[in-house]
Formats: structure tokens, sequence, C-alpha cells
């Protein structure tokens, strides 16, 4: 199998000729007959359109578009998506959201990239209701972020049920991969807490489905990379929203301990949220994600480190609670606690508010300003690994990969169970199959085009381990070359997801930055 992360097709030079090409491009890569239209005028080539939609927050790769396309209205990507179908060679069409993937997904090499966020005077905005079957929800445009659904669910002390651990994302971005975090064990991914979309299908068909209305379309989206039609609301289950947050930070150097506690907190009804993560000799233990530890509690933490051979874990739990529980926060989070085995004396506390607690990951722009001016690129790697194969990862990656690798930087690592029991299996999204798996989140920055090769190189070796071993890791925010590695991917879905692709997108016009039914040379 060929690399999935090819070096050598990383960083492809971008000259300035590429712009001025592009901008001269514009009107003879498209169809002269989209001129004559009116959505013409929302089509952008000029240098700063063009360079925004062929780079994403990796900067791993780029891909130049014909266009951006900065829609009004629903009607126009919907004119624009009819098109493109109408024409003898239909061009592609990529939605964009934040630009938030690493790996080119949401591009479009010679098409149309449409840029979600213009939606947001003219889309379907924000709108909290409640139905005596249903309770209370949201319905909110896919090109909402979701700080914003945040702060409008809680002007009637309200909030969804899942999230991301970073909010600076649009609803129709997440729903179209998973939309995982620390409360996705109690709750599911953010794919399962939707009653609801509107999706305006590959052919430019506006239809609204649910589990029982279009019941193929609204499964296919919700974790379909964007390869049936591109979401432009959400119908969102909300819950009575909690006022404040007890944050608990909980230090172990044993593996089997650390994995057990975690799956013993996901199986009672106490916590509200648990995420583990591991800290080397490398780590920040104030970075990007949050700021938590006080100067004694770093130093308190740096000392174990050397002497635990270089490698701990620690387990985050949170409780929420609001004034008719403030009496009782302190026994509940003593109780819940009680049970674990964490290292004497190394468990710390923050009592925070629900807002500061979910908003703790700033928006990039706040975390790009700490690089120092530097250009940073984010090779990340997310797996979801199956329960059954973990002591084996954790010998072979975080040991000997990780922890012995004294190249390896500040990258944060992030490993925390979820439940298979809160997928539902109809949905596009794939999970390794066992009852309980375990998400990987690999989140490398670097500064350097040398930094950066090693990372791919790590990411590589871990995947080749996996293959090896025979361990049946599936990719979270997959990125593969070739069609034969996607159909390996979906597995037992691939028909379904093949024939689903056949109906809404036949003339396979979205989301070509995923190279799923076409081999690419990036």
């Amino acid at each position: 199998m060929a690399p999935l992360y090819p070096i050598s097709s990383l960083f492809p030079v971008f000259l300035i000729t590429s712009y001025l090409m592009c901008n001269m491009a514009g009107k003879l890569l498209l169809p002269n007959e989209i001129f004559s239209l009116d959505i013409s005028t929302k089509l952008h080539n000029d240098h700063y359109n063009i360079k925004s939609a062929s780079i994403d927050y990796g900067n791993l790769i780029q891909e130049i578009p014909t266009s951006v396309f900065h829609p009004s209205s629903i009607d126009d990507i919907i004119n624009l998506i009819k098109f493109s179908n109408n024409c003898s060679t239909p061009f592609t069409i990529a939605a964009k959201g934040r630009g938030h993937s690493v790996r080119g997904q949401a591009m479009a090499r010679d098409g149309v990239v449409v840029e979600m966020t213009a939606l947001s005077k003219n889309g379907s905005g924000i709108r909290v209701s409640w139905n005596p079957s249903l309770g209370y929800y949201a319905d909110v445009g896919g090109e909402q972020l979701w700080i914003d659904v945040l702060h409008a669910t809680l002007e009637h002390g309200l909030a969804p049920m899942s999230w991301t651990d970073y909010l600076y994302l649009t609803v129709g971005g997440t729903l179209s991969n998973g939309g995982i975090s620390g409360q996705s064990f109690l709750y599911g991914p953010q794919i399962s807490n939707v009653l609801e979309l509107d999706v305006i299908t590959g052919k430019g068909d506006l239809m609204t489905c649910s589990k029982h209305v279009n019941s193929e379309l609204f499964y296919a989206v919700l974790g379909g990379l964007g390869q049936f039609g591109i979401i432009t609301r959400a119908r969102i289950i909300l819950q009575k929203a909690p006022t404040r947050a007890k944050w608990v930070r909980l230090i172990y150097s044993d593996f089997a301990t650390f994995t057990r506690d975690q799956e013993h907190l996901i199986s009672t009804d106490g916590p509200n949220y648990v995420e583990g993560s591991l800290i080397t000799r490398h780590s920040l233990l104030n970075n990007w994600r949050s700021s938590f530890y006080s100067p004694s509690h770093q130093s308190k933490i740096n000392s174990l480190l050397r002497n635990k051979n270089g490698l701990l874990y620690t387990i985050e739990v949170i409780k929420y609670y609001d004034n008719n529980s403030v009496g009782t926060i302190d026994q509940e989070v003593e109780l819940l606690l009680k049970e674990l085995s964490y290292i004497p004396g190394h468990m710390f506390k923050k009592d925070v508010s629900f807002v500061d607690f979910l908003s703790r990951v700033k928006s990039t722009d706040d975390i790009n300003s700490n690089s120092g001016g530097h250009e940073e690129f984010h090779p990340w790697l997310n797996l979801f690994v199956p329960k059954s194969r973990i002591m084996d990862f954790n010998a072979a990656v975080f040991l000997d990969m990780i922890r012995d690798d004294h190249n390896h930087t500040s990258s944060l690592i992030l490993f925390y169970p979820l439940n298979r029991k809160r997928w539902d299996d109809r949905m596009s999204a794939v999970i390794p199959n066992e009852d309980i798996f375990y998400t990987l989140g690999l989140l490398h920055s670097s500064t350097s085009l040398t930094e950066t090769e090693t990372f791919d190189k790590l990411n590589n070796k871990i995947l080749q381990f996996c293959e090896k071993a025979g361990i049946k890791i599936k990719q979270y925010l997959p990125h593969y070359k070739f069609k034969e590695d996607w159909m390996k991917h979906y597995g037992s879905k691939w028909n379904t997801f093949q024939e689903r692709k056949r109906k809404f997108d036949p003339r396979m016009i979205l989301s070509p930055g995923q190279r799923i039914f076409s081999n690419s040379d990036v």
C-alpha cells in the first residue's frame, strides 16, 4: 500500500504567477454561459479569495480552484450545482466552512469552492423552538459556528448535548465528519444528536430529511464527508444548560490503570465529560487547548515525569452543576473519583463556568498568533483504535515510537474511549466493530518543512504498524490517496456508500478534495 501521506507531494511551490493564472483563467475554466447568470457576480478569483480557498488549517496541501463562490442565499448554491450538472463536463464544487481540515478535504482543484460562512447574514441563522413530541431544539444554519450556537441557545437556558473541543467550526462541517469530544461517550457524536436536515444534493435538489423522511439521504449525509450534499440547516437536540463545571485532572503512570479508570468512568452516570491524554518529556502542560495547571502543579508533574521514564497519562473529568446542585457538587465529585487509582497527590481541580469550559480552546486566530509569526503546519493523525488492541498500541506506539523519540516535540496527544452504542451504523461514519474503542488525536504542530516531514514519517510508521499487526483501526477525518484504501476504510459499508453517491451526486461533483472516487497525485 502506498504511503498515505506522501512527503514529496506536500508543499508544492505556490508562485505568485499561480494567482495571476487563476485570475486570467476564471472565465476560461468555467463555461462561458455561467457569466450570463445572476450568480456570476458572486464568483471571485482575486488573489485573496484564491489563496484562502487553496489552503486549510493543516497548511500541507495547496489546491488552486478556478473561483470562490460567495452565496448570499441557499438558492445561489442550488443554482450553482444545477448549472454544473447541466454542463457537458461538470466542474467540481467543495463546500468550505472554517477550513479546519488538514489534508485538503475542503478544496476543489480547478473547481469552485463555496464559502459557506458568506451565508451568515442570509442563511438559516439560529432559532430555538419547543415541540411536545420533540422537546427543545434549535434550527441552525449549516454555516453557523458552534460557538455562536452555544451563546444563542444559552439565552434560553439551553444548550446542545454533544460538542467538539474546538467550537469555531461550522455546524455543517462537523456533521459531515462526526463531531466528537469528551461528551461523546455519554451522548454520542454530534451526528447522533440531529433530528432533521436541509440538504442540497449533488443534483441541486433541496431536500428536507430525517429518520422518517428521505431517511437514506439523512443517514448518508451524517458523517458522509460532503459526498452527497451540502448541509444548509440542522435541527439540533437541546437540553437544560448547566451553569458551572468542576474540572478535574488525574495523573497516571500505568497505562492499564489509566484505561481501566477511563472505562469505569464512561460506564457510570456520573461524569459529563471524560478525555484522556499523554504527557511526554516534551509536552507543554499548559498548551493551546487549555491553560489549567498552576506553576507549582507544573513543577510537581515535571518532577514525577522525570521519575517515570518520561511518560505519564492524564484523565480529564468534568462534572456540570447549577444552583440547584451547588450544595452537593463536591460530594458528587468525591464519590465519582472514589474508585479511581490515580497517583496519590496528583489530582488537580478547577471550578469554572460552563461557557468558559466549553470555549477553553480559543479561535485559531489566537492560537496561530502564538507561533511567533512563523507559518504553522498541522500534520495531524486521528484514529479510532479497538479496545482489544490498546495494550499492543501502547507498547508499540506510545512507549517505543513516541516516548523514546528524542526528536519528538510538544505535540498534544489525546487518547480516550467511546461507546459504540452511541453511534448509528446506518450513518456513513465508520468506527471499529467493538463495543468500546479509543480515539487517538495526534495533534502535531510545526513551523518548518523538516519537522513536518518528521511528523509525517511518524504518522506513516504508526499506520504501517497497525497494518502489520492486524489492528483494525479506522481513521477519523480520513485521508487516503487511492480508491482501494477508501474501499478498505468503509469495508462492508462501501457498496452502500457508492450506491448513495450514484443516487445523490451521480456526476461526482461534490467534495473532490476527499479523493474518494478518483485517484489523485496529491
